[in-house]
């Protein structure tokens, strides 16, 4: 009998920080990244309530560059990026030809000439051969530049100002979605005004040499780690869809509630995106018990969609979950969910569940 070994995880350039701050690491998407540290919790509320850093560079990034860089992204994007000014960033789909997703991005407009992209961590293989296969035609060069940035999220309602003592600009004339150079505790860094939680806060781009110093300068000023699991939660409780979840190859992606990013009618896939959607994206809440991604989702008796995504809300105090279901069933007042055999209610609710005052 021959054993299959298991395959090498990826680490980050924060591995021996995370060690250090006590972190349970698991693996994800390929990587060992901590899942949390003084716990789930108690990270969600300090980045609710205060602020928190998360290690991100898992996440891929890509520079696309040249002439054709704008007509390229608008051939195999859904949001049109020549709408974007130098400096400023946006949500946008990677579609396949067939109508789902190869993957969800952030694109971030250097230049004229000039985009940078960040990808999901498990999908930079994927999204890196996509790329190069529609590339041909295009006066365009692409980079893979994924092993040289380290990535931290800086979120929560402090985040601002804790980090303006420490930064070389003035954070508060940064707006939502900007992009732009700048110094973080004496290092050269880019930051934008993004993020994955539903509150404010920064992503800080450092060479991936120098993110472990600038992270522990981070934890020094009272930035609390926060791991995967608060990750989840705060996304979920946000709203936000997690690739592989709510969205995915299979999936229509205007199942969601993003239709908004679909501007662009000439790219990849656009006439299977046209078509309306035989599913619906919906939030339920339940008073007690928590539900889990592929749990199913019953009216009126019959099965009509799955969970996607699920957990305890730290925030609303109650159980909380995504389900894609049937289009035609999408927007009853109450379901049922079963969990281990057992159904149990779930009300309807409008995403997100919660929304930053």
């Amino acid at each position: 009998m021959t054993l299959t070994p298991e395959p090498t995880l990826k680490r980050t350039p924060l591995h021996a920080a995370h060690l250090r701050a006590g972190a349970r690491m698991v693996p994800f998407g390929g990587w060992e990244m901590p899942v949390q540290y003084s716990g789930v919790k108690a990270e969600h509320d300090a980045v609710r309530t205060g602020a928190g850093v998360f290690d991100v560079s898992h996440m891929g990034e890509f520079r696309i560059t040249g002439p054709d860089a704008a007509a390229f992204l608008n051939r195999v994007t859904t949001n049109d990026v020549t709408k974007l000014k130098p400096g400023r960033a946006a949500y946008n789909w990677l579609p396949n030809d067939s109508g789902g997703l190869v993957d969800d991005i952030y694109v971030y407009r250097v230049a004229a000439e000039e985009f940078f992209l960040v990808v999901n961590a498990s999908n930079i293989a994927k999204d890196w051969a996509h790329l190069q296969q529609h590339a041909a035609g295009f006066a365009v060069t692409l980079t893979d530049e994924s092993d040289r940035w380290g990535l931290l999220a800086v979120q929560g309602p402090q985040a601002e100002a804790m980090l303006q003592p420490h930064s070389s600009v003035d954070l508060s004339a940064a707006k939502k979605n900007t992009y732009f150079p700048a110094k973080l505790f004496g290092f050269d860094v880019w930051l934008a005004r993004t993020g994955y939680t539903g509150e404010d806060g920064f992503e800080v781009f450092t060479d991936a040499s120098e993110a472990e110093t600038i992270w522990d300068k981070m934890l020094a000023i009272g930035l609390t780690p926060a791991g995967l699991g608060a990750r989840d939660t705060l996304r979920l409780e946000a709203g936000f869809p997690l690739y592989g979840h709510e969205f995915a190859d299979h999936i229509h992606p205007l199942s969601s509630t993003y239709t908004w990013v679909v501007k662009n009618t000439a790219h990849l896939g656009a006439e299977h995106i046209q078509t309306a959607p035989k599913q619906k994206l919906i939030g339920l809440a339940l008073d007690k018990v928590p539900v889990r991604e592929g749990y199913p989702v019953s009216l009126d008796g019959a099965v009509v969609g799955h969970v996607t995504s699920g957990s305890s809300s730290p925030t609303l105090g109650h159980p909380i979950g995504m389900a894609l279901v049937n289009a035609d069933a999408g927007n009853a007042d109450a379901y049922d969910v079963e969990v281990r055999g057992k159904l149990h209610p779930a009300r309807r609710v409008e995403l997100p569940f919660y929304k930053r005052s």
